[in-house]
C-alpha cells in the first residue's frame, strides 16, 4: 500500500510543499517513485513522519530531528529533557503573566476612569483599587497587562455597565448549570468556559486556550480566586477550573 504525495499532506495536516522540503534536505525521502517520478509514500514512511512532526511539534530544528531519528547513538531522551526544560520555562512565564492580569481584571483595576460615584454605581461594594498597586508592582511590565491597561483607559461608565452585566448573566448561567448537576467535561460547560474566554479577549487581553488553562489553575491554586468564585457558589471555582481545562483540551486537541 503506498499513497501519493497529495494523500499523505492531507493525513498529516502539512502541506506538499512541506513534504517537497523534507525529501530535498532527505529527512524523508519517499520510498516508491511512479514512472512518471511522481513521490509514494508506504507505511514506514509515515510512520517516520509522524516521529518527524512529533519532534517539531516540540520544537526540534530539522537537523537535530534527523540526527535523532538516523544516528543509531543518539539519546532522544537527553534532547526531550532539555525541550522539557525550556517548555517548563516557558509555562511558567505564561502563568506569571496570566496571573498578573487576572488578578488585575477580577480587582477591577485597570485603568478605570470612573469617579468614585461612578465606581460605587458600577461595581457597588467591591473595590477596584485594592490590588492595584500590588499588580501594578508584580506584574506591570507584562504586554498582556499593558493591553489591558490601553482597552480599560477607554471605557466608559456604560462600557463598565455592560461589562459588569455580562458577568452577572454568565455567572446566573454558570450556577444554573452546576445546580442542574452538569459536568464540567459536558459540552454545556465547555461552551460557558470558552465564553468565559472569549469575554477576557473581548474586554481585556488576547486570552489564548493555554492561558485560560493557567487561569483556571489560578481559581483553585489561588486562595483570594476560589474564595470569590466559591462565594457565589460552593465549588464554582473547582468547577470552572476542570470546564476550562477540558475546553482547552478540545480546541487544542
Amino acid at each position: 500500500m503506498s499513497y501519493s504525495v497529495g494523500q499523505v499532506a492531507g493525513f498529516a495536516g502539512i502541506t506538499v510543499r512541506t513534504l517537497h522540503h523534507y525529501d530535498e534536505i532527505g529527512l524523508l525521502a519517499p520510498s516508491e517513485r511512479t514512472h512518471a517520478g511522481h513521490r509514494r509514500y508506504n507505511d514506514a514512511d509515515l510512520d517516520r513522519l509522524q516521529h518527524i512532526l512529533f519532534y517539531r511539534e516540540l520544537g526540534f530544528p530539522l537537523d537535530e530531528v534527523a540526527v535523532l531519528l538516523d544516528d543509531p547513538d543518539a539519546d532522544p531522551r537527553a534532547h526531550l529533557r532539555r525541550q522539557h526544560e525550556l517548555l517548563t520555562a516557558r509555562i511558567e512565564k505564561l502563568q506569571k503573566m496570566a496571573a498578573a492580569v487576572e488578578h488585575a481584571m477580577e480587582a477591577r483595576t485597570m485603568g478605570i476612569n470612573l469617579t468614585p460615584e461612578e465606581r460605587f454605581e458600577v461595581f457597588g461594594d467591591n473595590d477596584p483599587e485594592k490590588y492595584a498597586e500590588e499588580t501594578e508592582q508584580r506584574w506591570g511590565g507584562t504586554e498582556a497587562y499593558a493591553e489591558s491597561q490601553r482597552r480599560a483607559a477607554r471605557y466608559t461608565k456604560e462600557d463598565w455597565k455592560r461589562l459588569q452585566a455580562e458577568v452577572d448573566d454568565w455567572t446566573a448561567r454558570y450556577v444554573a448549570l452546576m445546580t442542574a448537576g452538569d459536568q464540567p467535561s459536558g459540552e454545556a460547560a465547555m461552551d460557558l468556559a470558552e465564553e468565559h474566554r472569549r469575554h477576557i479577549s473581548t474586554w481585556f487581553y488576547e486570552c489564548p486556550h493555554a492561558m485560560h488553562r493557567c487561569l483556571g489553575a489560578m481559581y483553585v491554586a489561588d486562595e483570594r480566586f476560589k474564595a470569590f468564585y466559591d462565594s457565589t457558589r460552593p465549588g464554582f471555582a473547582d468547577h470552572l477550573s476542570e470546564a476550562i481545562a477540558a475546553n482547552a483540551d478540545r480546541h487544542t486537541a
